[in-house]
């Protein structure tokens, strides 16, 4: 998957949604109010073959921001991922110093 397809799978789920998306993080003062989502690329997996790099995968990190535990809204994004035919791993934290919840989609593409 390339970035330009992950940009379209992130319009999709704006789209599902209504939330607005940045990459890694929105700048210092212009974060939406929750909900919103960030998306990121952590680290990447090489396949290796006859001494070079083969093929490269990314680890595609999908962020949700919430106030409050929104079922419906982690639905929502998980059907525009099931479409896509992703597979996901999916967990959640609250952060205390934030007070929001961030359910986190983990990838690879």
């Amino acid at each position: 998957m390339t970035h330009d397809d992950v940009m379209a799978l992130m319009e999709a789920i704006k789209a599902a949604t209504g939330c607005e998306f940045a990459y890694d993080h929105f700048a210092e003062g212009e974060s939406p109010d929750p909900p919103f989502l960030c998306f990121l690329y952590p680290e990447a997996a090489e396949f290796g073959a006859d001494n070079i790099v083969y093929h490269s995968f990314s680890h595609l990190d999908i962020e949700l921001y919430t106030d409050l535990k929104d079922p419906e809204l982690e639905q929502k994004v998980e059907a525009v991922l099931t479409g896509y035919e992703l597979f996901f791993h999916k967990s959640e934290v609250w952060i205390e110093e934030e007070k929001m919840y961030e359910v986190l989609y983990e990838l690879t593409v």
